[in-house]
């Protein structure tokens, strides 16, 4: 009798534990209907093993080069005869700029050419049809902007970390978020005492020259680079600090998606460690994973699922 009530025991225990599992199992998994995962737009990627970046954040701006500048102006009095171009016109080395009507004696007066001495964008103008000119009057600046310089403004406990020739990851807040990658060239001179910040300036390409002065942009600046790190994309990640997650596809189960506790290291602008909860063979989803969070209930059971399968 008492071997018998032992077996009794331990099999009601192996149960109740069964039964608590399928509890928990059917409380975290979300099953959707094929339509439902459409309508959520669901889309999922693997967890992945990367070189991941760790990096500082920081804002900024987008200034000219100084030195990508160029001032017009006449060595002679006279008076503008051809239309000239206006801001935002772009213009070649060599482009004539403005025709100008010389005061020097001559029947007709002598017209000269002002030509552009670089390439660039007409950032300022100063000057109209039949408008007098003088040789101490600036006309027009032109501005190349097929590089620029990004200026980060980076926290001064930070700044001893960066090196000449650190990569930023530097997106342009008016451009969609557009991200370019830029190289650290130089540091600024000076800390600003009311910010407790420092200038960091990178060097950026703009060959389409949609990047222009005065953009507000983030930057993720790369301070160190660590292999082999799991980690997953920002947007899967949901929750809040205390109680982290995502939803990873079921192994066996179609449209079904299990809530998932995870531990997260350090983040940076593209994607976020996981020390433990999910695995490289997992597939977590990235769009429609909040809306995973609303849709308990509304789909499959997990029974009817499970009997399915």
């Amino acid at each position: 009798m008492k071997l018998k009530s032992f077996f009794t025991l331990i099999t009601a225990t192996l149960l109740s534990n069964t039964w608590a599992e399928e509890s928990v199992d059917a409380a975290n998994t979300i099953i959707l209907t094929e339509q439902g995962v459409k309508n959520l737009g669901i889309q999922s990627v693997k967890a992945q093993k990367t070189n991941f970046e760790d990096s500082v954040f920081a804002i900024g701006h987008i200034r000219p080069i100084p030195n990508n500048h160029s001032v017009i102006s006449t060595r002679f009095s006279g008076r503008v005869v051809q239309t000239p171009p206006i801001v935002g016109d772009f213009v070649k080395q060599g482009d004539v700029l403005l025709k100008v009507e010389s005061r020097q004696p001559g029947s007709p007066p002598p017209i000269i050419d002002v030509k552009a001495p670089m390439s660039g964008i007409i950032s300022e103008s100063h000057v109209t049809l039949g408008q007098p000119v003088e040789p101490s009057k600036e006309l027009m600046d032109i501005v190349d902007l097929s590089q620029v310089w990004a200026v980060a403004s980076v926290p001064e406990s930070q700044a001893s970390k960066l090196m000449i020739g650190t990569t930023a990851h530097i997106k342009v807040i008016s451009l969609g978020g557009t991200s370019f990658d830029g190289k650290l060239i130089r540091m600024g001179s000076e800390a600003n005492h009311e910010s407790g910040t420092l200038e960091a300036i990178f060097l950026l390409d703009n060959p389409e020259f949609k990047i222009r002065p005065n953009m507000r942009t983030e930057f993720s600046i790369v301070l160190a680079e660590r292999k082999e790190v799991i980690s997953v994309p920002r947007k899967a990640l949901q929750g809040d600090a205390v109680d982290p997650y995502v939803f990873v596809k079921h192994f066996d189960l179609p449209n079904a998606f299990v809530k998932c506790p995870v531990v997260v290291g350090e983040r940076n602008d593209r994607y976020v460690e996981i020390k433990s909860g999910v695995t490289r063979f997992d597939e977590v989803v990235t769009i429609g994973a909040y809306f995973l969070g609303f849709a308990q209930g509304g789909g499959v059971s997990l029974k009817q699922a499970l009997d399915a399968a």
